[in-house]
């Protein structure tokens, strides 16, 4: 069960975040980016406040996913 709630809110959360960051991208692209998203904003997020719940998770893993698009496009490869 933890799976499949990593990727509904990862496949949720990297919806959002690719459109806050105008990416266009398929599927599999979009779910990876939020799960990798969620694991990266769940920890920094998880760090720097006290605050718990899935609300908390979910905001981290929007944030970590836009991070993660930003690096990309900052350091990925270039077209």
């Amino acid at each position: 069960m933890p799976i499949i709630a990593l990727v509904i809110i990862g496949a949720a959360a990297g919806f959002i975040a690719t459109r806050l960051m105008r990416l266009n991208t398929g599927l599999v692209e979009t779910v990876a980016i939020g799960i990798f998203g969620a694991l990266i904003g769940g920890l920094v997020l998880r760090g720097l406040a006290t605050v718990t719940g899935w609300m908390a998770g979910f905001v981290g893993a929007v944030l970590g996913a836009m991070l993660l698009i930003w690096l990309w496009r900052s350091y990925g490869p270039r077209r």
